[in-house]
């Protein structure tokens, strides 16, 4: 199969972007794909949670063309990463000056071969890095709360993936939201989502991600949740959206 390249994005934090990243790129490995994750957001969660933190072999070196992405990418667990660091700051201000700056991480993805799905876990803002992201990427993946201000959130993240169709992307395309950290008990929850039913075109996946503590807890001990606590809800959520996720 052809390698499908996801930017996961939200330009808030704490929305379970990177818990996402992680956990359905864990689900799909054990549907028996290989899956390459991308920790493009400086703060490097992705890294940390995996326990896949290496400071001398970042995609910050990748970008300033002292490695290669083969050079820095680990294996854990059954999945494969390519880690972040605190420098892709830097990088991304030197991004600025750069002519054809949006095309970076696109050109360094065509080194890349064998995988089925590379999931590109972007940073909390549409920035620069955010942007390449789109432009490397066939299709955008939206985790989002039921909260009343992600709609507003959402909006600007339409907007920005209809720019870089515009601009750079002519064929990318928006996988889906992902309604993440979804409490049953709220009654706010379940009019927000009835709300994007209802007034959103693109397309919401059936699998919905609740609260679940073992979620929180996983990357403590530098594991997906399905690794972690394979009996949880949050593993079995996760289950479910990969299933849907390679179906849809």
């Amino acid at each position: 199969m052809k390698t499908i390249t996801v930017a996961v994005i939200n330009q808030k934090g704490g929305t379970g972007k990177t818990t996402t990243t992680i956990n359905l790129g864990s689900a799909l490995s054990k549907l028996g794909h290989k899956v390459l994750l991308l920790d493009l957001d400086p703060q490097s969660n992705l890294s940390y949670s995996l326990a896949a933190s290496d400071p001398d072999n970042t995609l910050a070196e990748v970008f300033l063309g002292s490695k290669s992405i083969q050079d820095i990418i680990v294996e854990k667990d059954g999945l494969w990463i390519a880690p972040g660091s605190n420098e892709l700051v830097d990088i991304e201000i030197s991004l600025v000056q750069q002519p054809e700056r949006e095309l970076f991480l696109k050109k360094i993805l065509a080194q890349v071969k064998g995988f089925d799905y590379i999931l590109i876990d972007c940073p909390p803002s549409l920035s620069v890095l955010t942007l390449n992201a789109l432009t490397a990427a066939q299709e955008v993946l939206i985790p989002l709360q039921m909260e009343v201000l992600t709609l507003q959130g959402l909006d600007q993240i339409m907007r920005t993936v209809q720019k870089v169709r515009k601009a750079f992307n002519p064929k990318l395309k928006i996988k889906g939201i992902v309604v993440v950290m979804f409490d049953v008990r709220r009654k706010l929850s379940q009019e927000v989502l009835e709300y994007l039913q209802e007034n959103v075109k693109e397309k919401i996946f059936r699998s919905y991600i609740r609260l679940n503590v073992k979620l929180a807890e996983a990357p403590s001990f530098g594991k997906s949740v399905l690794d972690y606590e394979p009996a949880s809800n949050g593993a079995k959520d996760y289950k479910a959206l990969a299933e849907e996720f390679v179906e849809s």
